[in-house]
């Protein structure tokens, strides 16, 4: 297993000081970096072993989080903060800024090439990066496929990728046509994976707590989403020789 080193950094956003997880490949050279928003619920061990998982690979991976180092576990109190976020690009944009902002001050990070990945609300920020017109070499969003508002689609400037449950609930058909026909109309490079039988947040291994209805593990199609995040950040952060 390659060396990394990893360390906690703070920073503010959203009214908040944030705590997320960086974690850096052996060497001292800059390298290619990855951006890594959490579910709603916010930064846990899933996140920062995935950060982790991504620096073994040789990337310089920035776990960031969404509600000021809390890991929310009441799914009520996790539908109150989320869901007017959600509803707010510019709050969204706002968490997703400073969080890059911290990724490129790590000397490290080579700046022009940045991608971003995200599961649930950490993928819309990803999308929101990218309607803002962030350069961006790529954006990934797991069950998070919120539509912007008219027309900012155009700014994307990279491809997308995205997977999502075919039984998902908060994803449903309807949120997934509207999800690439805003793509397609914007002209984006997307492409979408549907993963056959998968909930919401498939990828999450179980909590010891209470979920929302519909979500739920499935330990195959999480190893897939996996890889096929990794394929797109191969394909779109290798640099051209």
């Amino acid at each position: 297993m390659t060396t990394i080193t990893t360390r906690t950094v703070e920073y503010l956003a959203d009214g908040l000081t944030m705590i997320g997880h960086l974690a850096l490949p052996a060497g001292v050279d800059r390298r290619p970096a990855v951006l890594l928003g959490p579910e709603g619920i916010g930064l846990s061990d899933v996140e920062r072993r995935r950060a982790d998982a991504l620096a073994e690979l040789g990337y310089v991976a920035l776990a960031f989080d969404l509600h000021g180092g809390r890991y929310l576990d009441d799914p009520e109190e996790m539908l109150a903060r989320c869901m007017p976020l959600l509803a707010d690009p510019r709050r969204m944009r706002d968490i997703g800024h400073a969080a890059l902002d911290t990724l490129r001050a790590e000397p490290r990070t080579d700046s022009d090439r940045i991608a971003a990945v995200g599961y649930g609300t950490g993928g819309a920020i990803a999308l929101e990066l990218g309607r803002a017109g962030v350069d961006l070499r790529a954006i990934g969003t797991v069950n998070g496929l919120i539509t912007g508002r008219p027309g900012e689609a155009a700014r994307i400037r990279c491809p997308v990728w995205a997977g999502v449950g075919s039984e998902d609930p908060i994803m449903p058909p309807a949120q997934r046509e509207a999800f690439t026909a805003e793509m397609q109309a914007a002209g984006v490079d997307w492409r979408l994976v549907v993963y056959g039988g998968a909930l919401h947040a498939f990828h999450h291994p179980p909590v010891d707590h209470t979920t929302l209805p519909g979500v739920g593990y499935h330990p195959q199609h999480a190893q897939r989403a996996w890889h096929d995040v990794v394929d797109l950040l191969t394909e779109c952060l290798t640099p051209a020789e």
